[in-house]
């Protein structure tokens, strides 16, 4: 798990990192004894963000470490350093601003994680002397809850199935006083989730719903996040290239539980629900079949023309019981679909909504955050591609922007709540 581990108290002896941005470098260059300027020019160093150069003393030790930041996305200019450098003792060198500190830290704790359930990791981290400046409460908080989401993703179906992930919301809960409840199996059918049942009642192990509250004042939040815990393709059966990673097909749920536990860690001002529909989407006997016709929560109904699009099936349950909570904002979150790897690849998220004001805000956060999301359009026009003969619309929409007809099909659900989708397909697998 990520954490603050490596994050240690003052030592006079670290060695200090001169954190330097791109624009200032030419500068810093210049104020640097001839000495240095030649060994930082003929060992070819390149002045790129996440760049560093060992500067070594008059008895050949490292004296001192060149960084180059970016200080919109500080965070992964120091992530690198943790595995790059000797093993040792660091600090700044110069002040930085809060915010910079923060993200500094916040790197270096993220660049020193390492899944260790099955594999011990013999190596030894250099640590950063905390900066001054940074929150340490909000750096750890949010170590933590990325090392969460890193931890559900990186473990195998075989030990992450609904049943696992259940007790990792279970167990969040716990820790943060929250409450936890689960429907399982063929209850779902009887609490009126016919959707999340016809996609997981295939596998050995019963899908399930789970359902996370916290808070009693501010607004109402809901996340919903896409726990699919393996992904076969159903009887559309995935190829072997397209199943190895399928383990991430729970990405969804693990990001709004990692987002939950940062929620509450920082005590932040809001009544909070999550919703993760949990499922294997397996094959066996009762399988749901292409061209079935799935009743849902809402009373739609959706003609299957592809078993692997399920997520959207499990959501769509989800959306529609998260409208009786009368929340001010819904976010789903989900490794939803392919064609959005082939449009933005592993550099940016995929948005969508029906609140331009919220789309704002979530751009601009993740523009923050060096987590960038690229806006797709919702319309009529894209939606058409939805249409069946045999049901109110089918769960997919054919070659064409199928990320943005997915997104057309979630919106189906929410009844004109504010609501953001987050298609994480493309950036969800950390390897």
């Amino acid at each position: 798990m990520a954490s603050t581990a490596y994050l240690v108290a003052d030592d006079p002896k670290a060695t200090p990192i001169a954190a330097v941005t791109r624009e200032a470098y030419d500068d810093w260059l210049k104020g640097q004894d001839a000495a240095r300027r030649t060994w930082i020019t003929q060992s070819g160093f390149r002045a790129q963000p996440g760049a560093f150069c060992l500067l070594p003393g008059e008895a050949g030790e490292v004296a001192q470490v060149l960084l180059v930041i970016d200080s919109e996305e500080a965070v992964w200019s120091f992530a690198g350093l943790p595995t790059a450098l000797p093993p040792g003792v660091y600090r700044l060198d110069q002040g930085l601003r809060p915010g910079l500190a923060s993200r500094a830290a916040l790197g270096w704790a993220l660049g020193s994680y390492s899944f260790t359930r099955y594999k011990d990791n013999p190596r030894d981290y250099p640590r950063l002397v905390w900066p001054k400046a940074a929150d340490r409460d909000q750096v750890s908080h949010t170590a933590e809850a990325i090392g969460l989401v890193r931890d559900l993703v990186n473990t195998p179906a075989a030990d992450m199935g609904p049943a696992e992930l259940a007790e990792a919301a279970r167990s969040l809960a716990k820790q943060h006083k929250a409450k936890c409840t689960v429907i399982t199996g063929d209850t779902l059918l009887k609490r009126n989730y016919p959707a999340v049942h016809a996609v997981g009642r295939a596998a050995a192990e019963e899908p399930r719903l789970i359902d996370l509250r916290w808070g009693t004042k501010g607004p109402k939040v809901t996340l919903v996040g896409k726990g699919v815990c393996f992904d076969s393709g159903g009887l559309d059966l995935k190829p072997a290239a397209g199943m190895k990673l399928m383990k991430k097909d729970m990405g969804g749920a693990a990001h709004v539980l990692g987002l939950a536990s940062l929620i509450m860690a920082e005590k932040l001002p809001l009544r909070l629900r999550v919703l993760v529909p949990a499922v294997e989407n397996a094959v066996s006997g009762n399988a749901f079949r292409p061209l079935d016709v799935l009743q849902t929560r809402k009373g739609l109904t959706v003609e299957v023309g592809n078993t692997d699009a399920e997520g959207r099936l499990i959501l769509c349950d989800a959306l529609t019981y998260s409208r009786r909570f009368k929340p001010a904002a819904i976010i789903d979150v989900a490794t939803l679909t392919g064609a959005c790897v082939i449009a933005l690849g592993k550099h940016h998220s995929g948005l969508m909504a029906n609140d331009d004001a919220l789309a704002d805000d979530i751009l601009a956060a993740g523009q923050r955050a060096g987590d960038r999301a690229w806006r797709l359009p919702l319309g009529d026009d894209y939606a058409q591609q939805l249409k069946s003969n045999f049901a109110d619309m089918a769960n997919i929409g054919g070659r064409e922007a199928g990320t943005i007809t997915a997104g057309c099909f979630l919106g189906k659900f929410t009844d004109g709540m504010k609501w953001a989708h987050l298609d994480i397909a493309g950036v969800a697998w950390l390897g």
